[in-house]
């Protein structure tokens, strides 16, 4: 898959079908887009994301590739919101970028998708400058949860509640987390409870700090286990990370690239008096997660 990130440099190298949004929590109603795009076997499939959103993400850069890459998609575009960009009418987006760069026979957008300078742009004006430009338009209503619309913001809110079983039929898929396994003071193993350690960026929003029933992949193969995000305030840690204790895994597993899905929250996080309250509760933690996964 073709992945431009941080530029304004790039095209597609053969007609494409596009669909255009922000795509920060790829959920179900960007889903229904993505699927618009992926139905059409004669042309290329491209998402381009055109929101560089400050602050906080449900997904990163590096994990929504991986997201696209899953779905089959041939072209990723994660491009800067920068003056050159917003700072186009809609005629000058339509005209340089649709047609010019992309190609774009087809083209998918949700209802309430605007874009170009000021947000002037909207699906009529999509819609009048089709014959124009050369594309075909469809917009496709939201996907709705009950009385509600799916929306990025829909699942912030229950992500910052711990409420990941609706997280992930918002999104269709667990929520995770994408990183390397990094080296920690290795207290686990001292702990008779041997854990990996991934350090999430900054820009990556969490759900409420605790213990979670967890799925890992690494390497292709999947290991239930528990994950603890937080800043261990037992052992005096402050960095915010995510730790996680796998059933069944062995062997040296630092450096290789870890994806932790997080099912259920067990508990907050909380500070122990010693290290043998600490063990203690890991014991009933690890308990907790075998009769979860049904081990």
């Amino acid at each position: 898959m073709l992945c431009f990130h941080g530029t304004t440099d790039f095209s597609a190298d053969r007609p494409a079908a596009v669909t255009l949004g922000k795509f920060d929590g790829m959920h179900r109603g960007h889903r229904k887009l993505f699927s618009r795009i992926l139905a059409r076997r004669d042309e290329m499939s491209v998402i381009f994301s055109l929101n560089a959103r400050p602050g906080e993400v449900l997904y990163t850069a590096d994990e929504q590739k991986l997201i696209a890459q899953e779905l089959g998609f041939d072209c990723l575009i994660q491009c800067p919101f920068v003056p050159e960009i917003s700072g186009m009418s809609p005629d000058e987006f339509a005209g340089r970028i649709l047609r010019d760069r992309l190609q774009t026979r087809y083209l998918a957008v949700g209802t309430d998708f605007r874009f170009g300078r000021g947000r002037s742009g909207d699906t009529a004006f999509l819609q009048r400058s089709a014959d124009r430009y050369g594309y075909s338009l469809e917009v496709v209503e939201k996907e709705r949860y009950g009385d509600r619309e799916i929306s990025s913001t829909f699942v912030r809110e229950e992500l910052e509640k711990g409420r990941m079983e609706l997280v992930a039929d918002l999104l269709g898929r667990p929520f995770f987390l994408l990183g390397t396994v990094v080296e920690g003071r290795r207290l686990g193993r001292t702990l008779g409870v041997p854990t990996i350690n991934i350090a999430p960026p900054k820009e990556k929003l969490l759900p409420p700090f605790g213990v979670y029933m967890s799925r890992t992949r690494i390497d292709g193969v999947w290991y239930n286990g528990i994950t603890d995000i937080g800043r261990k305030p037992t052992v005096g840690e402050f960095a915010r990370g995510a730790e996680t204790h796998l059933f069944g895994a062995e062997g040296d597993l630092y450096g290789k690239e870890a994806l932790t899905e997080l099912l259920s929250f067990s508990r907050p996080e909380i500070r122990f008096d010693s290290l043998d309250a600490l063990r203690a509760q890991l014991a009933a933690d690890i308990a907790s997660g075998k009769e979860f996964f049904g081990e």
